[in-house]
């Protein structure tokens, strides 16, 4: 099971990989709106910056293909992904409700082609993790992918849907246990929480704590039942330099490589840790960032590289370009090439940035306190878990459409890729999306797209989708029993209040979208009672958390959802 997949030979870290590369040319139009920080088309800087350094020809580039509701519900709610999917400046008016369920609005917003943007990025994450299951490759990238804050049922810190829960949750199907690490300055929150009770899949994050966003990520947050010991968090203050930041990631990632013995490995190359990010506050240089990924590609682990945070674009650009270049074993000349957004970069024209003077406040004794702390965490962890023979869900096939181009160069299309004036106003009343509309433009176009999703489903067969695999009115959530409505209250009201606000934002069973045909209502009746209870007690552990980030200001909602009794059908 742990094998498949593994085509990396043994050796240096200098030897070549089979990489694949998963870009849309239309991801770099869609626009969060005016003044906005994330900006898509970093990535489309990003795919010039590799054309030009010739690159692509290194490895296999591929068009994602989009994500399905289906897809989606792998992990989050029906009604949440039908609302993304219908909802739009012109409509958002309508639904304040709805706006304020799923908390989008002011960090989140709606704007021309949601939906499309998080199909596009969430199926480069998933068609990596297949790439990386059928044993097509040994490192499988998609820049687009890394949007780590969203959770199951909401939007959270410009992240709607999680592509990497969904792409893990893919890697799990052929491999027992799989890593995720997290190099991005924001906590990985939405990951961590998703797999909070489970030892198949192990979270490791290196962020900025304290207050800022999300506001969780303690280091005392270290996983709950089978869980226990399975989330690591490092918590990091301002002005981290390259030596204090590798001072604790080597150590710890070598330990638990040599514990945990991952089959796969998920890394989250958030470039907002570098210096002189607009919303961070590190100071790593672009080869110590690139450094994280050399030291994870050293261990011969199928490997997914993903993007996330980073809002000086030009910076952002510099770094994944960079760390193309480190995954192929391919050092990049310091001396930038001419293209199109090449303005961008000056006044040196160069890939890398010296970092700047800034103080670090990690001092060696708080370096050295948070190493021994989290390797004694580990030293408790004395086997990997083991995983019992379990019908799993069918893998999923991806289409063999025009994917792999003759020249990948000319999966870059000139004309919508032209360079976007930033500064033009928006339009009243709704966001303006860059360049290019969402309307299919011909009938030619049509038909192509029409086709393509028929090999999709033909190949994937008669899944279960989410709104059959899971019987809604089965699930006694919102009527308690007559018993439980009197033991509340018999309770203090200022703990029925607090009580009343979280089930009201944040409970409701995990995973809704598998469940085995041989299944009967009452078993899953049964995994949500028993979500319940032990989504209760994590949060009876963990201290409630609501500071406001100054960059994202989004309120904080812990929750953990309990996905053992999903996983043991893998």
């Amino acid at each position: 099971m742990d094998s498949g997949g593994n085509s990396l030979p043994s050796g240096p870290d200098g030897a070549k990989r089979k990489v694949c590369y998963f870009y849309d040319p239309e991801v770099g139009n869609y626009y969060y709106g005016q003044g906005h920080p994330m900006k898509p088309h970093r990535i489309r800087m990003t795919h010039a910056l590799l054309a030009h350094y010739g690159l692509l020809q290194h490895m296999q580039v591929h068009k994602p293909y989009p994500a399905r509701d289906r897809d989606l519900c792998r992990f989050h709610a029906d009604d949440y992904v039908s609302f993304l999917r219908n909802i739009t400046p012109e409509t958002q008016q309508d639904q304040l409700r709805q706006l304020k369920r799923f908390n989008v609005g002011e960090d989140c917003p709606v704007f021309d082609g949601l939906y499309n943007f998080c199909q596009t990025y969430a199926g480069g994450s998933v068609g990596g993790a297949v790439k990386l299951n059928h044993g097509l490759c040994d490192i499988a990238i998609n820049w687009a992918g890394g949007l780590h804050h969203a959770k199951k049922c909401e939007a959270s810190g410009f992240c709607y849907v999680n592509d990497i829960v969904l792409a893990i949750l893919e890697l799990l199907k052929q491999y027992e246990r799989v890593l995720y690490v997290d190099i991005d300055i924001h906590h990985g929150d939405g990951v961590e929480e998703a797999f909070y009770t489970t030892d198949r899949v192990m979270t490791v994050s290196f962020h900025k704590f304290g207050d800022y966003f999300p506001g969780t990520g303690d280091i005392r947050d270290i996983g709950y039942s089978k869980g226990k010991y399975y989330s690591l968090n490092v918590p990091l203050d301002d002005g981290i330099d390259d030596e204090s930041y590798h001072f604790l990631f080597k150590p710890i990632i070598g330990k638990v490589m040599e514990v945990f013995k991952p089959g796969a490995v998920v890394l989250q190359c958030g470039a907002d840790s570098l210096s002189g990010d607009r919303l961070g506050c590190f100071n790593l240089s672009i080869k110590g960032h690139a450094d994280c990924v050399r030291y994870m590609r050293s261990f011969n682990v199928p490997l997914l590289l993903l993007g996330g945070g980073g809002y000086t674009i030009r910076n952002v650009a510099r770094c994944w370009c960079y760390e193309t270049g480190v995954a192929l074993g391919v050092e990049v000349d310091d001396k930038m090439p001419q293209h199109e957004y090449y303005e961008y970069f000056g006044p040196d024209y160069t890939l890398h940035v010296a970092p700047s003077n800034m103080e670090n406040k990690n001092s060696r004794p708080l370096l050295d306190e948070i190493r021994g702390k989290l390797l004694e965490n580990l030293s408790r962890l004395q086997h990997a878990p083991s995983v019992p023979f379990q019908e799993r869900p069918p893998d999923t096939e991806l289409p063999e459409a025009d994917e792999d181009q003759d020249d990948a160069d000319e999966r870059w299309d000139p004309v919508s890729d032209m360079e976007v004036d930033d500064e033009r106003k928006s339009l009243p009343g709704r966001v303006k999306r860059e360049n290019v509309e969402t309307e299919i433009k011909d009938q030619e176009t049509l038909k192509v797209n029409a086709e393509n999703a028929r090999s999709y489903d033909a190949a994937v067969g008669n899944e279960t989708t989410c709104a059959k695999a899971l019987d809604m009115s089965a699930m006694a959530i919102d009527e308690p029993s007559v018993k439980v409505e009197q033991e509340a209250l018999n309770k203090p009201a200022d703990q029925r209040i607090r009580e009343i606000y979280i089930l009201m934002g944040v409970f409701s069973p995990f995973f809704n979208c598998f469940v085995p045909s041989s299944s009967s209502s009452s078993s899953r009746i049964s995994d949500g009672v028993e979500g319940s209870s032990e989504q209760k007690e994590v949060r009876d552990m963990k201290k409630s958390k609501s500071s406001k980030s100054k960059s994202h200001g989004a309120p904080v909602v812990v929750s953990y959802f309990p996905l053992n009794s999903y996983l043991s059908r893998l």
